[in-house]
């Protein structure tokens, strides 16, 4: 089994001020290292078992924190190219920020305030900052940050947990999240309150996730992913654990009704659902996501949330 996303995640560091914490990694071995090669400590010394069993926040946290720091050269390769540098994609169907303006219009986006959770190697946030906003990049890796300095910007960077965002009350425009952070936390309210907490009155925050549906179905793109293998209704997360049972890698799954209530819990306001159809254009695949199952059934669920 392979787990239903690994699409983006991110996180880690507390402020008792709620100013913000600009982190700027060491981008020496970033530099130092060739194109297309992997990283020291990016592969694991043994593949790690699949499971279905409970992980809390702290375990889901530092078991993402670490696969990651680990994986993020491999992802790069392998994704860099469809992400482009300073593409705002929402997820592997290819949905894109400039035709979906589920953030509002481009041009009226000159001067917001506007942070980036699950942020990876920020190409979100290089948009933004082209079409005039101030963007804040926030991921859980190091190493993910690292790639964002290797592509470079003019904009923040800050590691950090998403359930513990370490900037003042009502900071920022706009949050956005393309499959950051909330497919990979074992308390997604606690994110969305902290995500509500930093908005100023008026602020939308835009995420989009797995969509909950696949986790029903085996995560391959050909015709053995068509069909039901487990319920979708049994929230055990997805857990890939090492030979002394710690885990190295965490997903958890919410129905889209468990999303919809989390969105209230924190005090939003939802305002759009959105699940992207397949277009023609996009032949590529990206783990169990393809054009036959994205003719079928979707793949990502978008969620537009407002402040009032």
């Amino acid at each position: 089994m392979t787990p239903p996303g690994r699409v983006a995640p991110r996180r880690l560091r507390k402020s008792t001020t709620r100013e913000p914490i600009i982190q700027e990694p060491d981008v020496h071995e970033a530099a130092e290292t060739p194109e297309g090669s992997v990283s020291a400590g990016s592969a694991v010394s043994a593949e790690p078992d699949a499971t279905r069993r409970e992980a809390g926040v702290a375990e889901s946290s530092r078991a993402n924190r670490g696969w990651w720091d680990r994986n993020a050269d491999e992802y790069q390769i392998e994704h860099g190219t469809f992400l482009g540098d300073d593409r705002f994609v929402w997820g592997p169907e290819g949905l894109d920020e400039v035709e979906a303006e589920l953030l509002g219009p481009p041009e009226e986006l000159k001067g917001k305030d506007v942070l980036e959770i699950g942020a990876g190697a920020a190409q979100c946030s290089r948009w933004l900052a082209a079409h005039g906003a101030r963007p804040v990049a926030l991921d859980l890796s190091h190493r993910q940050l690292q790639h964002a300095l290797r592509i470079g910007g003019s904009f923040p960077l800050v590691c950090a947990d998403a359930g513990d965002l370490p900037f003042a009350d009502a900071s920022f425009d706009l949050a956005c999240s393309a499959y950051g952070a909330l497919p990979f936390v074992a308390d997604p309210v606690r994110v969305l309150r902290e995500v509500r907490r930093v908005l100023r009155p008026g602020g939308r925050f835009v995420f989009s996730v797995t969509h909950p549906i696949r986790w029903a179905f085996p995560d391959e793109p050909g015709p053995e992913g068509l069909s039901v293998s487990g319920s979708y209704f049994d929230r055990t997360p997805y857990v890939e654990q090492d030979e002394a049972g710690r885990a190295v890698y965490v997903e958890h799954h919410r129905t889209i009704g468990d999303r919809v209530r989390d969105v209230v819990a924190a005090d939003f306001r939802l305002v759009d659902l959105v699940e992207p159809e397949w277009p023609a254009w996009n032949t590529s695949e990206w783990g169990g996501w393809s054009p036959l199952r994205g003719g079928l059934i979707p793949g990502t669920a978008i969620f537009v949330c407002e402040r009032d």
